[in-house]
């Protein structure tokens, strides 16, 4: 495994780790001549029933590419075979969703028929498409251990968007001044390094089965601009930070330490490591003491500064990625720092922020959709908070030093309220 445990052999067990209304959101149903799975998008307070988006869908693949990460990481951990079922019938649904040219339509109406215009789900190189690749680069490392043929498929699959990553990157080394800020265009919508950490998480998993220089030379570039994007080192002030996109940073689809981190220990590039190394180590814990701010915006006249913070709303999608990217870190260099502070990061879900109040519910698997202010939590439980909580709460009960600072802080909990 080359010191890297993603896919370690031991068996967990998991406490915390509720797949109750996951199951709930999962549906199975025949589209364009496949039976295949989809995950319905909202759920809302109190009855938690299938809620879609007007205008939107019923699901999309935004969510069951997320989804079925979480399953195939699920069936790594604990060789549950239902959750590697589950896995393969949203890969079914993503495949289904790819176009001939390679790229993805997102939504699906009630109808079953592809939304086809929408402004969030049109066919394009962007957020569905990198997610789409990252759930099947995921599925082909899992499936080629487990069902070959299959795994085949999904290569197939992949290797059909190369064109368009090809496309993208004729952009390469042209870098653009934005406010002030150097953004690298061969970036996803030439300038989210969000989209394309999530994209190159896919990319990964592609190379670690294949070799392919290819693909290797992509994870390069994609590295080369994220790490332009990179503001402050370590003890200085923004402290490493990952800017999202343009001038902005903000939690949620934020893993480029985990991008960097696996794309470092794959490619053997100890810069490219260190890059992830910079930000989990200085960044993640100033925003810890920030209270988890959404988003940071910068300026930059003579000096670098802060031009605007944005509090609300905190999701899980902002938690996940540095839980996660700490705990692959923390595989890799074997500092229980990042550990540690995974550990820490994830008491959020517990109670552990601003308002003061568990964000996740172990004995019904729900996640509340964010905090709206310190007074204020959405109490709705859709698709995509119920994905990203589970994701994050799986790895850190699956890490032993992260699992004890959850288990403390609930204690401690626990104790303060008798």
């Amino acid at each position: 495994c080359n010191g890297i445990s993603e896919s370690s052999g031991v068996r967990k067990q998991f406490r915390l780790v509720n797949f109750a209304h996951l199951n709930h959101l999962y549906e199975e149903i025949d589209f364009q001549g496949k039976h295949v799975a989809i995950i319905h998008i909202y759920s809302e307070y109190p009855e938690y029933g299938w809620v879609e988006a007007r205008g939107e869908g019923i699901a999309c693949v935004d969510d069951a590419a997320r989804a079925a990460v979480v399953y195939l990481r699920h069936f790594e951990l604990s060789g549950d075979t239902l959750s590697l079922r589950r896995s393969r019938m949203l890969l079914q649904f993503i495949r289904a969703m790819q176009d001939q040219d390679g790229l993805f339509y997102n939504f699906i109406f009630a109808d079953h028929s592809i939304n086809r215009q929408g402004r969030t789900s049109y066919k394009s190189l962007g957020w569905w498409t990198a997610r789409g690749i990252w759930a099947l680069g995921k599925g082909l490392q899992v499936f080629q251990k487990v069902d070959r043929s299959y795994a085949k498929q999904l290569q197939m699959d992949i290797k059909r968007t190369f064109v368009h990553l090809d496309t993208l990157l004729e952009h390469y080394p042209q870098i653009d001044n934005i406010n002030g800020f150097k953004i690298p265009r061969w970036l996803l919508y030439n300038s989210a390094a969000d989209a394309t950490s999530e994209l190159m998480l896919g990319l990964v998993s592609y190379f670690k089965v294949t070799g392919s220089q290819k693909v290797k030379k992509y994870l390069q570039r994609f590295a080369e601009g994220l790490r332009i994007m990179q503001l402050g080192k370590g003890g200085q002030f923004p402290y490493g930070l990952f800017l999202s996109w343009k001038n902005i940073w903000h939690g949620w689809g934020n893993s480029q330490i985990m991008a960097l981190t696996l794309t470092g220990h794959w490619l053997h590039d100890a810069e490219i490591l260190s890059s992830a190394q910079q930000e989990a180590g200085y960044f993640y814990p100033y925003w810890q003491r920030l209270s988890f701010p959404r988003e940071i915006q910068f300026s930059q006249n003579d000096s670098l500064r802060i031009s605007q913070i944005k509090k609300f709303d905190q999701i899980a999608y902002a938690m996940r990625p540095p839980i996660v990217g700490s705990l692959r870190l923390y595989e890799i260099t074997h500092r229980k720092k990042y550990a540690q502070l995974a550990g820490e990061l994830a008491t959020w879900f517990f109670g552990n922020n601003v308002a003061h109040k568990p964000m996740y519910n172990p004995a019904t698997g729900r996640c509340y959709d964010g905090i709206l202010s310190k007074d204020k939590i959405n109490l709705n439980s859709g698709a995509e908070s119920t994905i990203e909580a589970l994701y994050a709460i799986m790895e850190v009960e699956a890490n032993q030093i992260a699992r004890e600072q959850i288990n403390q802080y609930i204690k401690l909990k626990f104790k303060k309220e008798e």
